[in-house]
């Protein structure tokens, strides 16, 4: 082309003339074709703009003028073509109709975008100008800008300025706050940043980790194609191209490595060019994708500025939302914007603008007024003053008002399709729009005009197979004015055309479960379960436990009223290991288990009865509920005796050899801890297969290990953990739990930097705290060990006491007696000797009241050394030392007598120097 560009001209032209519209007809348009038909239209237009370089420059643009045109028609945003349209027009003399062009562009811009004009329009426009007479450039009007947001408008400017940062932008509903991030974020594309957005979307239909699934994707595509292959080889392929033949849910250290590698391509595309990641409609994310934020911006990459946007009411934000923004606050650049609605100046303004004439002012404290300064509702009353010239009776008095008034005379098919859009989302794929309300497409899109032309839904920028409501305020307010009936019938149709229009994309299975749930007894139950349960696998997959666990709860409840009990087991079964995946066997309800264990028995499964038999033991077991723990034990145990089943023996060794640590004999606990382990060691099970049993294979080793230490074989024990740890790789779960064992053995053991070092691996793997039950003990040793090592003993106390409180005292969780012991031990090391008593009286009180008794030796042990501390004669030291080596003995905590025979040993010697010291 370089060497032979009028040749090449002709070739473009001959190709281009050949060209009659957008690929594909969209009534044949379906879900695998549109990417491809996408593809060719692109091709097309980018092929416009090369031959536009080529032909201005050789004088030949008027061949060029119809391609160009089309072009333009079918891309309307696409700044390059539209400026190349330009350039031609010019060209051939058009100047007038090229600055129109200009001024047509700009206005869609800020109407659809809320966007300026960019570089190559601009330049577009510098080189019309420079020819055409001046008379003619005083005629063309100004820019549009952005109302009432000046001050705003610069503290985004000056964080971008800066290159990184955290941005909270928050607000009532339709106040603006996505016309301020466009604006601030087509400035930013200006100076060569990269824009990712993420839009969360309102409902239980929305799809778990969906802002990420955007931002993650665009992410992707902005790197080159070799690169982008490898990122989705990791565990980012489980959130961008999820695995429907993957049976099982993702466990938490999969959680973490999703977390790690989207903060690592993040910085990797930052490296490259600054980045500005968007994600917009906060209160609506789901858990995980709040700690996926949360995550972010407590490792924020360099080159990068995060802005979130959120409503402050309807709804108020939650808990876990809460937590998101104060993580964020602690930013070292972070800025809080807070939009108020306009006051009266600004909304006199926003008028003016929309309406084209300066408005009277008694129309602007009347619209002040009914919209109490509302953005979004001003600009609609505006139209309203727009169209009719004056604001006359009958003044909508809210949104929902307006949305009504707009479709009352709507014929019934139009309305129709309006209704059922609402209920698909803000974004409407129209394949999926036409299946659902069972037309073909070009019928659907001309029932769509209407639509349009009331300001209710609008082109989708860069989708040509898709529309979006012009707000979200209008979605809500359609569907709300929906009657409930139609609403169930409406809900089945859409999910009836979910399944037609992808019945194997995994990504949908949460979208199909909401709708089947909503359509109620319309839809067969059986089919609501098995898309639940299908949908709950999904969320899982992608590390968003809440929501799995809250889809596995809804399938086993409409199962259990339909009768469906296969169905309903399944998923109990699912539940169970997601629930103990986000907080310990602590987490499942033990009603829920003891259903699943009766239901499983009923149907013949006896593997599996056990399977919720032992984790409903479990449960009460950390819970600290000995009396019923104690009986479940028992019970396994001789379940267990009885069975051939070798899964079934072990699981009665294991829950009885607990028990008996937990009653405090360590030694018949080690005893039947090597008999269960050993069993596990023959009969191996992966995760996926079977999370449950996974679980009891790998607490098994790690409660022998601790009673091989509590026993007295504290570098055997050492050795075990080692193993165990290297067995755990980077599975954060698996890591977290090791840790909580191993530090416990560490701080009981007298031994801070092991203690130190365990900790400190566990909490490098999970620093989010995401494990509140297992993750407490690696904070508590860490504070433990700060103490030992004299490294503010009194402030790593109250640290630990902080600890105690949140997560291991109310509700009582295991181990809780020990650590209020250890938090003595912290307060001795601190000479605070009034708080070591307490804190030991605490513990003596946990041990009362729950019967917990593992640690009895060692609290025995710490009470000798207070009486030491506070200066007690000798012999009441060294008989409390004694009482605690008897009791040890006879408990086999051989570990305890060992520390309490040190103790005994110290305090002769003291005897023994003090009597050298007596004159002769």
């Amino acid at each position: 082309m370089e060497q032979r560009p009028d040749v090449a001209l002709e070739r473009y032209v001959e190709a281009l003339a050949s060209w009659q519209g957008s690929a594909g007809d969209e009534a044949a348009a379906g879900s695998g074709a549109v990417s491809v038909f996408t593809a060719l239209d692109h091709e097309f237009i980018g092929a416009c703009v090369a031959a536009t370089r080529l032909a201005v420059r050789q004088g030949r643009v008027a061949q060029l003028l119809p391609p160009l045109h089309l072009a333009a028609r079918m891309a309307p945003l696409d700044e390059h073509v539209q400026a190349s349209l330009m350039s031609a027009l010019a060209a051939a003399g058009q100047r007038a109709e090229a600055l129109a062009l200009f001024r047509t562009v700009r206005a869609r811009l800020a109407d659809e975008i809320g966007a300026d004009p960019g570089p190559a329009l601009l330049a577009a426009r510098r080189e019309v100008l420079a020819t055409v007479p001046e008379r003619e450039v005083r005629l063309r009007p100004g820019p549009v800008p952005l109302v009432g947001r000046d001050r705003e408008l610069a503290v985004l400017r000056r964080v971008l300025a800066a290159g990184a940062g955290v941005v909270v932008v928050e607000g009532e509903p339709g106040v603006g706050k996505t016309r301020l991030l466009v604006e601030a974020c087509a400035e930013a594309e200006q100076r060569g940043a990269l824009v990712l957005w993420g839009h969360c979307l309102q409902g239980d239909g929305a799809p778990s980790m969906w802002p990420w699934l955007q931002v993650i994707s665009a992410a992707l595509e902005s790197l080159p194609a070799a690169a982008r292959a490898g990122w989705r080889a990791g565990e980012l392929g489980r959130l961008v191209e999820p695995d429907p033949g993957v049976a099982g849910v993702a466990d938490s250290g999969t959680r973490f490595r999703l977390f790690e590698q989207a903060v690592a391509l993040i910085g990797r595309v930052a490296a490259g060019r600054p980045v500005v990641l968007v994600v917009d409609d906060l209160q609506w994310a789901d858990v995980a994708s709040l700690e996926l934020f949360r995550h972010l911006t407590e490792r924020l990459p360099g080159g990068t500025v995060v802005v979130g946007a959120l409503r402050d009411r309807a709804p108020a934000p939650g808990s876990e939302l809460a937590t998101t923004l104060a993580s964020a606050s602690r930013s070292a650049v972070h800025r809080r914007i807070g939009l108020r609605p306009f006051g009266v100046d600004d909304v006199a303004e926003l008028i003016r603008r929309e309406s084209g004439r300066d408005p009277d002012a008694d129309v602007v404290r009347a619209i002040h007024a009914r919209t109490a300064g509302n953005v979004f509702f001003v600009r609609e009353l505006s139209r309203l003053v727009a169209a009719n010239g004056v604001l006359g009776d009958g003044v909508p008095s809210s949104v929902r008002d307006v949305v009504r008034g707009r479709i009352a005379d709507l014929a019934g098919d139009a309305l129709g399709l309006l209704q059922v859009a609402a209920l698909i989302g803000r974004d409407i794929d129209l394949v999926l729009l036409a299946k659902a309300v069972r037309l073909e497409m070009p019928q659907c899109i001309e029932g769509l005009e209407p639509l349009e032309e009331l300001g209710l839904l609008e082109p989708l920028p860069g989708h040509p197979c898709a529309v979006r409501f012009s707000h979200d305020l209008v979605r809500e307010s359609v569907a709300d004015l929906t009657p409930q009936r139609r609403l169930t019938r409406l809900h089945l149709r859409v999910a009836d055309a979910l399944e037609r229009t992808s019945p194997d994309d995994d990504s949908t299975a949460e979208r199909l479960a909401h709708h089947l749930r909503a359509a109620g007894p319309l839809a067969d139950p059986a089919r609501t379960v098995d898309a639940l349960v299908r949908a709950g696998r999904s969320a899982g997959n992608k590390s968003a436990l809440d929501a799995a666990s809250r889809q596995l709860r809804s399938a086993a409840q409409i199962a259990r009223t339909a009768g469906l009990a296969e169905r309903e087991l399944t998923a109990l079964a699912m539940l169970t290991a997601v629930d103990g995946m986000r907080a310990g066997y602590v987490g499942s309800a033990p009603e829920v288990l003891e259903r699943a264990e009766n239901l499983a028995r009923d149907l013949g499964h006896e593997r599996q009865a056990t399977d919720f038999l032992f984790s409903r033991w479990a449960s009460h077991g950390q819970g600290l509920r000995l009396d019923r723990s104690g009986p479940l034990a028992r019970r396994l145990l001789v379940q267990g005796e009885a069975s051939a089943d070798p899964i079934v023996r072990a699981y009665g060794l294991h829950a009885w050899g607990i028990h008996q640590w937990a009653v405090g004999d360590i030694g018949q606990a080690y005893r039947y801890l090597i008999r269960s382990t050993s069993t596990m060691r023959d009969d191996l099970v992966r995760r996926d297969d079977d999370p449950l049993r996974h679980d009891l294979q790998s607490l098994s080793p790690l409660m022998l290990a601790l009673m091989t230490g509590l026993r007295g074989d504290v570098v055997h024990a050492r050795a075990m953990f080692d193993r165990l740890e290297t067995a755990a790789g980077d599975d954060r779960y698996a890591v977290t739990v090791w840790s909580a064992f191993a530090v416990t053995l560490a701080a009981q053991a007298g031994d801070p930097e092991w203690a130190l070092g365990a900790a400190e691996r566990g909490i490098a793997l999970d620093p989010q705290f995401s494990f509140g039950f297992f993750g407490s003990y690696q904070r508590l040793a860490r504070c433990w060990a700060r103490a030992m090592a004299s490294h503010d003993p009194a402030g790593a106390a109250e640290e630990a006491q902080l600890i105690i409180d949140a997560t291991l005292s109310d509700p009582p969780r295991s181990v809780l007696g020990t650590w209020c012991g250890l938090l003595g031990e912290m307060w001795l090391a601190a000479d605070r000797l009034d708080e070591a008593a307490q804190a030991l009286d605490q513990a003596r009180v946990v041990l009362d009241t729950y019967g917990e008794r593992d640690g009895e030796g060692l609290l025995l042990l710490l009470r000798a050394r207070l009486l030491r501390a506070q200066g007690a004669p000798l012999a009441d030291v060294r008989a409390a030392a004694e009482r605690t080596r008897t009791l040890a003995l006879e408990r086999e905590a051989n570990l305890f007598a060992h520390r309490a025979e040190q103790l005994i040993a110290e305090l002769d010697q003291e005897t023994s120097d003090s009597a050298d010291c007596l004159p002769g």
